[in-house]
């Protein structure tokens, strides 16, 4: 779906899941963060968009640097999110991304691309869905009510 249309079909919850993932941008990234503008991993700015539209997501700090298996997935399931069809994809969506052959990513769909603490360039980010990323992405739940 083109980004324009994105935008077009975003609900009012997930421009306050937006919203709040975009408080974070610029924040340093750190393992098990949870403090926008001190440091968040990315299940973190999962989180704090979260909280910031309304939800109390039972947050998990068990997992290791690298986790494996499908504790993301699990963890997403047992705050109410719902899988959908990454194909259907849309603005508040929390999209999972298998990197090393384990789920091991998330990020949140925006109407421009994705929002995420990465490890890689040390901080949250916005930016499209590249063609990696797209390449990479396994699985998306949805909040109720997106």
């Amino acid at each position: 779906m083109a980004e324009t249309a994105l935008r077009r079909r975003q609900t009012p919850l997930a421009r306050r899941l937006i919203a709040g993932a975009r408080t974070c941008l610029g924040t340093p990234f750190r393992h098990q963060g949870r403090e926008p503008g001190l440091g968040l991993d990315c299940i973190g700015v999962i989180v704090v968009a979260a909280r910031a539209a309304g939800f109390h997501p039972r947050d998990r700090r068990d997992y290791g640097r690298i986790p494996r298996g499908t504790l993301l997935e699990t963890a997403l399931v047992a705050a109410g999110l719902r899988p959908v069809d990454p194909a259907e994809a849309v603005p508040g969506d929390v999209l999972v991304f298998t990197l090393d052959r384990w789920p091991r990513h998330v990020a949140l769909r925006t109407g421009r691309g994705m929002i995420h603490a990465w490890g890689e360039v040390g901080r949250v980010v916005e930016h499209r869905l590249s063609p990696d990323w797209a390449d990479a992405l396994t699985a998306t739940y949805r909040f109720p009510g997106v």
